[in-house]
C-alpha cells in the first residue's frame, strides 16, 4: 500500500479522490502522499484550472461541502504553492482557509508567511494575519531580498497587496534574535505594493535606524526591486560650498522606452541660481551612447576669481559630455568619449563628475574617438585626442590636438626556411600645438605673467629664464608634426642539448617625419635658440641584428625548492641614431632605466626616438621556488655601449636620455630583489646604482601583504628615492613614502587609509623662497618674501575613512586631503569630508563638504 501511495504522489494520479469521494461527511480518509484533482469550479474558471492537494490526511465533509487537509498540507494552483499545518477548502465559495505555519510561494519565487490566511482558490485574493513577505530578485550579479511585515494584509487579485501598520526593509533579520529591529526599515500607517506597476506606496511613514525613528515622510513611493527603469524622482543630492551656497539636486528619471531614457536634474543653489542638467541615454542593438548637457546663468559670478584665474566675468557657464560604444562585429568596435566646457573650472566648481577627468595634482579632461579591430594575432587602433587642462596653471595653447594616432600590430609564423615569429608594427601620429612648451633647467620660477588678486600673486605658465641649450628644454613644439613609422622584426629560439637558449633576432625600423614648426607668436620664435629643429621632411632608417643568450642552471633540493641560476647576455648591432635633437619628441619622453628595461631591444618608450649603436646588455638572475609556495628572485645587470653613437648621451630637444643612467659608455647597474613567502605577501626592491662609485641613484622598495584569513588586513607601503636630475629639471633629489591599508574590523565594519609623504618638499619651498627673495632684492616692490619651513615630513596627500556594509546598507565617511599643485611650487591641500549612505532598493545620497582654507583653490575666490 505504501508503494502504491508513493507512485500516486509521483505521478499525480487523480484516482485518490474518486475512491474517497463516496465516503460520508465527517469520515476521515488516510491519504498519505495522495494527490487530488480540481476540487470544484467556482467563479467560472477555465476547465483546465486545477487545485491540487497533498497532505498526510484528507477529511471530506459532504454535508458542508468542504475538504480539509491536515499534516504537511500543500495546495498547488498553477505556479503558486500554499503550505500549512491545516488547510480547509470550501467548495461552495471557492475559499481556502489555512492555519499554522502558513507559507505561500508566488510564481516569481516570492514567499509570504503568516499564522492564518483566507484566500481564493487561485491564491490571488484574500487576507493574511501576521503577514511576513519576502521578494528575491537578481540584480547586477547580486541577490536582493526585500521584506514586508504587517499584523494583517489584504491581497487583491494577486496584483496588489495592502498592509496595515506595515514595515518594509531589505535587511536580513537577526539570526540570534529575529525580533530585533533591522538596521533600517520603513514603518507606515499603510503600505501598498502594486505588482502590476511594480510600485510601493508608503502613507504616513517613518524611517527607522536600529528601531529609532530618524525621519518622517508623509507620503512617498518607490519602485520595487524588480524594476530596473521607472519614471520618477531619484535620490536627491545635497551641496554646500562657499561659492555655490547651499543647494539640492532633484533628479527626475523619465523612462521613454525600454532602450532609451532621459534624466533631468535641476539643482537649486542659494548663491548661483538654478543649474540645469539633462542626460539622454540610448541602447541600440550593437552598443549604446549618451549625451549630458549642463548649464547655469550665474547670479553671483563674483564668487569666482577673475580671468585668467577663474570665471568671475562669466554669466553663463556650461558643459557638454558624451560617450558612445558600438560593436560593429566580433572583431571591430568604435566609440567616443567627449568633454566640452565653457571654461576650465566649470566641472570642478559645480561638482560635476566625469570618468574622463584625471585629478592627480593637475586636472585634465581627455576627449577621444576611436576605431579598434582585433584578430587572432593582430591589432589595429585609430584614435584622435583633445586634451583640456582644467587647472588655472594649465595653458590651453600648449595642449596638443592629436589626430590621428594609428597603430597596427601583426604576428605570423616565420617562413619554413627560418621559422620563428615575424612581427610587423606600424604607427602614424600627427599633432598640432599652438604654443611651444618650454622647461627651465633646472626648473626655475620664470613665468609669462603673474596676475595679482587681493594682494596675492599668481604666477602663470612656466617658461625659461635663459633660452639656450643646457638651460632650457622643449617639452612640446608648436606647429604641426606628423610621423609615420614601421618596423618588421623576426626572432626564433633554439635550445641545445646542454640547455643553452639562443634567440637570434633582427628588425628593420623606418620613420618618416613631416615637421612644420611654428616660430611666430608668443615665445615660439625663441625655440631655435634652444635647438636646431628640422623643417619639412626627414627620414630615418634603423636596421638591427642581435642575439639573446641564456643558460639556466637548475637544481632541485626537495623541500628546499628548485633553484635556478641564469646568466643572460644580449648583443645588438645597429648603426648610430641620426638627427638626435633635430626632431620633435612627443611620445618618448618617459625613459626609466631599471630591471624591466635592461634587456629591451630599444629602451625608448615611443616611436619618436630610435636607439642606435652597438650595445650589449649583460646580467643574470637567481630564483628559488619551494613546495611551500616560497618564491625569491634576484636580478642584476648593466648595459654597455660598444660602438657607434650612444643615443642616451646626446639629449634631444626635451633632453631625454641625459641623467638616465645610460648616458655613459658603461651604464649604471640595475637590480631587483623580490621575496614572496606566500601568495599573499610580497617584498620587492628595485634599484639603480651609479657605475662609478656604486651609490644609489634610484630606489623603489616596499611590500604588499594580505593577511586573510588569519587577519582581515591588507597593507602596502613603498619608499622611493630619485637622485637629482638637473638636466631634466630636477635640481635636487626626490624622496617620498606612500602607504595604504584596509582593515575589516568585522565582516561588515571596515576602516581604510592612505598617505603620501613628500620628504623633499622643504627643498621646493626653499628654492621658491630663494628665487622670490632674489627678485625682491633686485626690484624691492611689494612685500618682503618670508620663509616658512614646512618640515621634513610633509603630508602631501592623505585619506582616512571607514564604513559599514551589509546586504541592505552601505555607509561610509571619508576625509580626503588632496594636493593642489600651484605655479609657485607650493603645494596646498584641498581638504574634503565625504559622507555616503545607501539604503538598498531605496537609493543613495552623498554629502561632500570642503573644510580648512586654501588661498589658491582653482577658480574660487575663497574656500572654507
Amino acid at each position: 500500500m505504501r508503494k502504491v501511495a508513493h507512485i500516486l504522489r509521483k505521478t499525480a494520479l487523480l484516482a485518490a479522490l474518486a475512491f474517497a469521494a463516496p465516503l460520508a461527511g465527517g469520515v476521515s480518509a488516510h491519504a498519505q502522499g495522495m494527490a487530488a484533482p480540481k476540487l470544484g469550479n467556482p467563479g467560472g474558471k477555465l476547465p483546465g484550472d486545477k487545485l491540487l492537494v497533498e497532505a498526510n490526511e484528507l477529511i471530506y465533509d459532504n454535508d458542508h461541502n468542504t475538504v480539509t487537509a491536515r499534516g504537511n498540507a500543500e495546495l498547488h494552483f498553477g505556479p503558486r504553492t500554499l503550505q500549512a499545518d491545516s488547510v480547509r477548502y470550501d467548495r461552495a465559495s471557492g475559499r481556502v482557509f489555512a492555519q499554522g505555519n502558513v507559507r505561500l510561494t508566488e510564481a516569481d519565487g516570492g514567499v509570504v508567511t503568516g499564522e492564518r490566511m483566507e484566500l481564493s482558490d487561485d491564491f490571488k485574493t484574500g487576507f493574511v494575519d501576521a503577514f511576513r513577505g519576502q521578494q528575491t530578485v537578481e540584480r547586477r550579479a547580486e541577490t536582493v531580498r526585500t521584506r514586508f511585515s504587517a499584523p494583517r494584509a489584504e491581497r487583491l487579485n494577486g496584483e496588489q497587496t495592502s498592509f496595515e501598520a506595515g514595515s518594509y526593509t531589505a535587511c536580513e533579520p537577526c539570526k540570534d534574535n529575529p525580533e530585533t529591529p533591522p538596521l533600517w526599515q520603513i514603518r507606515a500607517k499603510k503600505i501598498i505594493h502594486d505588482n502590476e506597476t511594480h510600485t510601493i506606496y508608503f502613507d504616513d511613514s517613518t524611517l527607522e535606524i536600529a528601531g529609532i525613528p530618524v525621519a518622517y515622510l508623509p507620503y512617498f513611493e518607490a519602485a520595487d526591486p524588480t524594476v530596473k527603469r521607472k519614471t520618477g524622482f531619484l535620490t536627491p543630492r545635497f551641496i554646500s560650498t562657499t561659492a555655490l551656497g547651499r543647494g539640492v539636486s532633484l533628479p527626475y528619471f523619465i523612462n521613454l522606452a525600454p532602450n532609451y531614457d532621459l534624466t533631468i536634474t535641476p539643482t537649486l543653489l542659494s548663491r548661483q541660481g538654478v543649474l540645469g542638467q539633462a542626460e539622454f541615454r540610448q541602447r541600440i542593438d550593437n552598443g549604446f551612447y549618451n549625451i549630458r548637457l549642463s548649464g547655469i546663468s550665474q547670479t553671483t559670478p563674483s564668487a569666482f576669481l577673475p580671468s585668467p584665474l577663474g570665471a568671475g566675468e562669466r554669466d553663463f557657464r556650461g558643459s557638454v559630455e558624451s560617450q558612445g560604444r558600438f560593436y560593429i562585429n566580433d572583431r571591430w568596435r568604435t566609440g567616443w568619449d567627449l568633454v566640452g566646457v565653457t571654461d576650465k573650472w566649470f566641472l570642478d566648481n559645480y561638482r560635476i563628475r566625469n570618468q574622463n577627468i584625471t585629478t592627480d595634482y593637475f586636472r585634465e579632461a581627455t576627449s577621444t574617438a576611436y576605431l579598434i579591430g582585433q584578430g587572432d594575432r593582430s591589432w589595429f587602433e585609430a584614435r584622435g585626442y583633445y586634451f583640456k587642462g582644467l587647472s588655472s596653471f594649465d595653458w590651453q595653447k600648449q595642449q596638443p590636438i592629436v589626430a590621428p594616432v594609428m597603430d597596427y600590430d601583426k604576428r605570423i609564423n616565420g617562413p619554413a626556411e627560418i621559422g620563428g615569429e615575424v612581427r610587423f608594427q606600424a604607427n602614424i601620429t600627427s599633432l598640432t600645438r599652438e604654443t611651444t612648451q618650454f622647461q627651465g633647467l633646472p626648473r626655475t620660477s620664470s613665468y609669462l605673467f603673474s596676475p595679482s588678486v587681493n594682494g596675492v600673486s599668481f604666477p602663470l605658465y612656466q617658461t625659461c629664464t635663459v633660452f639656450q641649450r643646457g638651460l632650457c628644454s622643449i617639452d612640446g613644439l608648436a606647429g604641426t608634426n606628423t610621423r609615420a613609422s614601421a618596423e618588421l622584426s623576426w626572432r626564433r629560439s633554439f635550445i641545445d642539448e646542454w640547455g643553452q637558449k639562443f634567440t637570434p633576432f633582427a628588425y628593420l625600423r623606418t620613420d618618416a617625419f613631416f615637421t612644420n614648426p611654428s616660430f611666430s607668436g608668443y615665445q615660439n620664435d625663441l625655440a631655435p635658440q634652444v635647438a636646431k629643429i628640422d623643417d619639412g621632411f626627414a627620414g630615418r632608417v634603423m636596421p638591427a641584428v642581435g642575439l639573446d643568450y641564456r643558460y639556466p642552471f637548475v637544481a632541485n633540493f626537495g623541500a628546499l625548492g628548485v633553484h635556478t641560476l641564469e646568466p643572460i647576455g644580449q648583443i645588438i648591432a645597429r648603426p648610430s641614431e641620426t638627427r638626435i635633437g633635430r626632431l620633435p619628441n612627443e611620445d618618448a619622453q618617459s625613459l626609466v632605466f631599471d630591471d624591466t628595461s635592461l634587456f629591451e631591444w630599444d629602451k625608448f618608450s615611443g616611436y619618436d626616438r630610435a636607439e642606435g649603436g652597438v650595445r650589449t646588455n649583460l646580467g643574470g638572475q637567481y630564483s628559488v621556488v619551494t613546495p611551500s609556495g616560497w618564491y625569491t628572485n634576484i636580478m642584476f645587470g648593466e648595459s654597455i655601449q660598444l660602438a657607434g653613437v650612444n643615443s642616451f648621451r646626446r639629449g634631444d630637444i626635451a633632453n631625454v636620455g641625459l641623467d638616465s643612467g645610460l648616458e655613459t659608455r658603461r651604464s649604471d647597474f640595475v637590480g631587483r630583489f623580490q621575496v614572496s613567502p606566500n601568495q599573499n605577501i610580497t617584498f620587492i626592491t628595485r634599484a639603480r646604482f651609479d657605475q662609478s662609485d656604486f651609490h644609489v641613484a634610484r630606489l623603489e622598495t616596499g611590500a604588499t601583504a594580505r593577511f586573510a584569513p588569519f587577519l582581515p588586513l591588507t597593507v602596502s607601503a613603498f619608499y622611493s628615492y630619485y637622485e637629482a636630475q638637473p638636466l631634466l629639471g630636477y635640481s635636487h633629489y626626490r624622496e617620498g613614502v606612500t602607504a595604504t591599508a584596509t582593515y575589516n574590523i568585522t565582516p561588515n565594519w571596515f576602516v581604510s587609509g592612505s598617505l603620501l609623504v613628500d620628504l623633499t618638499h622643504y627643498l621646493d619651498v626653499r628654492n621658491t623662497y630663494t628665487d622670490a627673495l632674489s627678485a625682491y632684492l633686485s626690484n624691492p616692490i611689494g612685500t618682503v618674501p618670508t620663509y616658512q619651513n614646512p618640515g621634513r615630513f610633509y603630508l602631501s596627500g592623505a585619506s582616512f575613512g571607514g564604513g559599514y556594509q551589509d546586504e541592505c546598507t552601505t555607509v561610509s565617511l571619508n576625509y580626503i586631503n588632496s594636493p593642489i599643485a600651484t605655479a609657485t611650487g607650493v603645494r596646498e591641500r584641498n581638504q574634503t569630508v565625504l559622507l555616503r549612505v545607501e539604503l538598498k532598493t531605496l537609493g543613495e545620497a552623498d554629502l561632500r563638504q570642503n573644510v580648512g582654507t586654501a588661498t589658491t583653490a582653482d577658480g574660487i575666490a575663497t574656500v572654507r
